[in-house]
């Protein structure tokens, strides 16, 4: 028979396995891409940094608590890991249901309760498939309920927004990007400094989108 420690450690050491086997799909759907850069390259380096946060997650408790994205330390590497965690998850898993793909909006990183939606699930999802834990049950309620929820409440509380409705200066610059595997992955390392040093302040003013340009003439010099 196996104590408690043995089970923390075979639960601990089936999560950490099955994260590295989704991570090491996602190196191999963003390595052909590395040419096209920009956002790409962006999301490359994100998913350098979820290998890092895959090692540390074999020192940690087997029962981690799951994080809550409005009460993160005021600390910018942390908040930075928990980013790129679940930017990862969210091209890996989330992106992959059409209505997620539709409801998620650019500018999503700006709307803290979103973000803090996002990171309950993809937890709740790690629960469901991940480690010793891991039911058919607890993927059918994810599936059945918890990400329908979720969806629903992000239309409904930033499916019509967009980053112009972030913005306030007329002048800002507006410049064409491409792109991207998660929309509004640009604005990480920004909404990083925002949420670990000054989260009690109005969110930073995000670039202009594509669209936001066309739409104005074209990029302000």
């Amino acid at each position: 028979m196996t104590g408690p420690n043995q089970d923390a450690d075979f639960a601990r050491a089936d999560a950490v396995a099955g994260l590295a086997r989704d991570l090491d799909e996602l190196r191999r759907a963003v390595d052909p891409l590395h040419e096209v850069g920009g956002r790409v390259n962006d999301l490359a380096r994100l998913v350098g940094q979820l290998a890092d946060t895959v090692a540390a997650m074999t020192k940690r408790p087997a029962a981690t608590p799951t994080p809550s994205w409005l009460l993160l330390p005021a600390d910018e590497t942390v908040v930075e890991q928990v980013l790129a965690e679940l930017c990862a998850w969210l091209h890996t898993i989330y992106l992959r249901y059409p209505d997620g793909a539709t409801t998620l909006p650019e500018c999503w990183l700006y709307h803290p309760d979103v973000v803090e939606e996002l990171l309950w699930l993809m937890h709740a999802w790690c629960a469901a498939y991940q480690g010793k834990g891991a039911s058919v049950q607890l993927a059918g309620d994810w599936h059945d309920r918890q990400r329908p929820g979720v969806v629903r409440r992000i239309r409904s509380s930033a499916g019509s927004c967009s980053i112009e409705r972030h913005q306030t200066r007329a002048d800002w610059d507006q410049r064409p990007t491409g792109a991207a595997p998660v929309p509004g992955i640009d604005a990480v390392e920004v909404i990083t400094a925002w949420w670990a040093t000054r989260r009690d302040d109005p969110a930073p003013e995000p670039a202009a989108s594509p669209i936001g340009a066309v739409l104005n003439g074209g990029p302000h010099r």
